[in-house]
């Protein structure tokens, strides 16, 4: 299924879906050496991000959050691409930074319709501004 959305930050990834229901604040949440979310508070606390599609709603928080984005892509530990319900600036400047692809605002909210299955091989299209699975 193709779904289109608004081109964030270009360039084309594929990889398993990893999929939160809630707001992530970069600064503090995730750790930019591991790639593992620390913030127990979220519904995937202990997952890792490392080249993974990351689908959640937006991001929250410090400025300093689009800086851990651009470090986890530094450090090898980025997710390939994100989807977000709409990008905030924090996650659209980290992400543009670290050359990570990101599609937002879609047709279709892949998580509210449980499109897309936690772990499941997803197509994202930064430059075109769409998503396949």
């Amino acid at each position: 299924m193709k779904i289109k959305g608004r081109s964030i930050s270009k360039g084309v990834a594929t990889g398993e879906a990893l999929i939160s229901k809630q707001k992530i604040s970069f600064l503090g949440a995730v750790d930019p050496a591991t790639g593992i979310i620390v913030d127990k508070s979220l519904d995937v606390y202990g997952k890792e991000i490392t080249n993974r599609i990351l689908i959640f709603p937006g991001g929250k928080g410090s400025t300093v959050g689009s800086y851990i984005i651009y470090l986890l892509k530094k450090h090898g530990k980025s997710p390939c691409a994100m989807i977000s319900h709409r990008a905030d600036t924090i996650v659209a400047v980290g992400a543009i930074i670290a050359e990570i692809p990101v599609v937002d605002s879609l047709e279709i909210d892949p998580i509210e319709g449980e499109l897309i299955q936690d772990g499941q091989e997803v197509l994202v299209n930064g430059t075109g501004g769409y998503i396949e699975f």
